[in-house]
C-alpha cells in the first residue's frame, strides 16, 4: 500500500533531487524509498551482527564497577 508523504526541504536540495531524478530516470519518490530501504537494512545488519550468546550477555555487568585493573588482576591470579 502506497501512502503519501510530504517532505519539507531546502530549495537547493529539492533541485538537486530533481536533477538526480532526471539523470537516473528514477522518480524522486523512488529515490527516497530506496534511501529508507538502505536505512532499514543497515539497522537490521547492526542488530544481527551479534551472535545470540553475545546478545544474551549484553548488559550483564551494568552497574558493576569493574575496570581494566580488575581484569589484569584476574589474569595475574590465573596465570602466575
Amino acid at each position: 500500500m502506497n501512502t503519501k508523504l510530504t517532505l519539507r526541504l531546502d530549495n537547493h536540495l529539492i533541485e538537486s533531487a530533481k536533477e538526480y531524478s532526471a539523470r537516473t530516470g528514477k522518480s524522486v519518490s523512488r529515490i527516497v524509498a530506496d534511501l529508507f530501504e538502505i536505512i532499514k537494512n543497515e539497522k537490521i545488519k547492526k542488530e544481527s551482527s551479534l551472535t545470540p550468546t553475545v546478545r544474551s550477555l549484553r548488559g550483564v555487568l551494568g552497574g558493576n564497577k569493574i575496570d581494566e585493573t580488575d581484569y589484569k588482576k584476574y589474569l595475574e591470579e590465573k596465570y602466575l
